[in-house]
């Protein structure tokens, strides 16, 4: 199939989800949404997206939406390309969507490479936004380093030490850095459920005490 060909499957799943999410949002709302939709048509011709990542990046951008949030899609701030970006009044908020997946390389060490993928999500994009968050579907638990739940005053040097030393085995090009680790703050979690095109927005250590429970 050509990329043309490609591009109407992927609108095709695209606007089904938009049609329930219309179904379920305010009339007010619906133009923001359109508007959402068809930046995704112009990043899927762009082959910047794909749908299953594509899918929760725009339920995560109605939630804020409806929160009275003005949202990007796959938008760079400061040189660092986010896959949602908000901003109300004076505020910012920045969304990084995990589905879990885990390249053929990393077969033999999956949970190190995506506690090491959660860890450097977290200390290089924090900065950039008043708030920031981590999304991902019900059926993957986060694999966040503990640490990295405290406010960063209570974070040790050991600590950042180690948080250090895992993001250096994946990522460096370029390296994560001490200052950015010391100050990295994740704020909250998203839970996002295709299926009902809904968002379940979790208290970090909330979601942390549960997904204890949930890989038992």
């Amino acid at each position: 199939m050509g990329a043309k060909g490609s591009t109407e499957e992927f609108m095709r799943d695209v606007d089904s989800v938009v049609t329930k999410i219309l179904e379920k949002l305010d009339h007010s709302y619906h133009p923001k949404i359109r508007a959402t939709r068809d930046d995704l048509e112009r990043l899927h011709r762009q082959n910047r997206v794909k749908i299953n990542h594509s899918v929760m990046e725009l339920i995560c951008a109605t939630h804020l939406i409806n929160a009275g949030f003005d949202v990007q899609l796959e938008t760079a701030v400061n040189g660092v390309s986010t896959d949602v970006y908000a901003e109300k009044g004076l505020g910012s908020l920045m969304v990084e969507v995990e589905t879990g997946f885990v390249p053929p390389e990393n077969a033999l060490d999956p949970l190190v490479y995506l506690r090491a993928r959660a860890a450097s999500k977290i200390t290089r994009y924090s900065g950039y936004a008043s708030k920031f968050v981590l999304a991902t579907p019900p059926y993957y638990i986060l694999q966040i380093p503990p640490s990295l739940t405290k406010p960063p005053r209570f974070r040790t040097d050991e600590e950042i030490a180690v948080i250090k030393r895992l993001c250096d085995l994946y990522y460096s090009n370029p390296p994560v850095s001490v200052e950015e680790i010391k100050n990295a703050r994740l704020h909250a979690i998203y839970v996002v459920d295709v299926d009902n095109v809904s968002v379940r927005e979790w208290e970090v250590n909330e979601y942390m005490g549960k997904a204890s429970l949930w890989s038992t």
